[in-house]
């Protein structure tokens, strides 16, 4: 049986995550496709043949602004097309959304805007969140077989962070943002790791604050990996590798049939 394997990581810096054994860890062949966010990079400031010598294409989509936001594809499966944003000229500056087709399949490789800094910014992620629900259910006419991967910068349900009471007037698991994810999960998404792991206690990204948060797991889970229903029944695995420590998030993993 052949399969895809997927792996989705916010890098916070690929730069930073390279000089902390992101290469090493690549080495190890963690995913036919690799899907990074916040990579705070142009391409040619990167020694990305470091990547490429072990066998992935590399696609990127930087931020205009340097140092801020990017997304970036390593796969090893040559992509039929890549497309780089969604025609939203804010969301498109920012370096946010990067797809590619293999087959009948598009993947989506996105960094959902994060509301920490103030209103603005929450302001404009609940923008962001509106603009990328419409594209992606007008995508879904034509291309029924989606994958959505990235760091959403939204903890789904109170299984998803460890103090839902705590956080609960915190950007990432405001009602509005959890209001979103029930209507993207309930219009024929679904979210592959919880499909596969109903147990609580798995998380994502811990706060760089405070160190010992990563040490007791006290985080939260908002990076995903979802599917279209026509690709539910052929998820395989979903997993977390909190182990993986070159960033404040940690990968995720899926991996469906071909």
């Amino acid at each position: 049986m052949s399969s895809i394997r997927i792996v989705s990581y916010n890098v916070n810096g690929i730069r930073a995550a390279m000089n902390k054994g992101l290469v090493e860890w690549l080495k190890t062949d963690p995913a036919d496709i690799v899907c990074v966010q916040e990579t705070k990079a142009h391409k040619e400031n990167v020694a990305h043949d470091q990547i490429t010598r072990l066998g992935y294409h590399d696609y990127w989509f930087p931020a205009k602004k340097k140092g801020y936001s990017g997304v970036a594809v390593f796969t090893k499966i040559k992509p039929d097309r890549v497309e780089y944003g969604t025609g939203h000229a804010v969301s498109d500056d920012e370096g946010r959304v990067i797809q590619l087709d293999f087959g009948d399949i598009r993947l989506i490789n996105a960094y959902f805007p994060s509301g920490t800094s103030g209103e603005e910014r929450q302001t404009y992620k609940y923008q962001w969140l509106d603009e990328f629900y419409n594209y992606i259910e007008e995508l879904r006419r034509r291309i029924p077989r989606l994958i959505v991967c990235g760091d959403y910068n939204i903890a789904h349900n109170e299984i998803d962070i460890h103090d839902p009471k705590g956080n609960k007037n915190n950007s990432g698991f405001l009602p509005g943002e959890r209001a979103w994810m029930d209507k993207f999960l309930g219009s024929g998404w679904v979210d592959g790791f919880r499909l596969l792991n109903p147990d609580p206690h798995h998380y994502t990204w811990w706060s760089q604050r405070f160190p010992s948060v990563r040490l007791q797991n006290k985080g939260w889970r908002i990076d995903y990996i979802s599917v279209t229903d026509p690709l539910k029944g052929d998820l395989i695995k979903a997993e977390i590798f909190p182990d993986v420590k070159q960033s404040d998030h940690c990968p995720v993993y899926l991996e469906l049939r071909k």
